[in-house]
């Protein structure tokens, strides 16, 4: 019956779809593979999963294999903030490029340039106490061919801080790689954001 629909109908119609459902209605035959396949409807489940700012750009290989690679991005960010948690060393050091132009800053406001010395501040910062779990709020993603980038506040339920956090990513060898992480404290108005404590 879909198949039967005008092209704008059907879009619209996809546009309520999620991420599984729109790869599952892709296999059910050949019309539903071309109409789950359509630019228009990735580009509304981006817009819709992801954010809004990018309306100005235009996927060199389409909304689809665009959406793929930001959902990748999303889940690999994902990880990061997983190997933090678990303060998981040899996790993070796989996590980074071994290179020399790598470059953290971390929310006390010291920097570390090269692979070793970023490697050495994360086994530092493990120590901390107030390495506790994270809330991501507000994303923002962009990815280019071998490049990406996230933004998005970052809240630890254990001291009730609030942090501007920014990771940069390098495509190598099959794989992205962190190759700058930058936190800084939100501040509203000047002031450090304090949320509310639980309960």
């Amino acid at each position: 019956m879909m198949e039967q629909l005008v092209p704008e109908i059907t879009t619209h119609a996809l546009s309520y779809l999620d991420y599984p459902s729109l790869c599952r209605l892709s296999m059910t035959n050949s019309r539903m593979r071309e109409a789950a396949n359509d630019d228009n409807a990735w580009k509304a489940l981006f817009h819709k999963d992801f954010t809004l700012e990018q309306d100005n750009v235009t996927p060199p290989n389409g909304w689809k294999a665009y959406y793929a690679a930001t959902r990748a991005i999303v889940n690999i960010n994902l990880e990061f903030f997983r190997i933090v948690r678990e303060r998981a060393l040899p996790d993070m050091a796989l996590f980074w490029l071994n290179a020399d132009y790598v470059k953290c800053f971390h929310a006390n406001g010291e920097s570390f340039s090269g692979y070793n010395a970023v490697m050495n501040s994360w086994q530092l910062a493990f120590t901390w106490e107030n390495v506790g779990d994270f809330q991501i709020r507000d994303v923002r993603t962009r990815v280019l061919t071998d490049m990406a980038w996230v933004s998005m506040n970052a809240y630890i339920d254990l001291d009730a801080e609030a942090f501007n956090v920014t990771n940069i990513y390098e495509f190598h060898r099959g794989r992205w790689y962190m190759v700058h992480h930058h936190t800084s404290a939100l501040f509203i108005n000047g002031v450090g954001l304090q949320l509310l404590p639980h309960g």
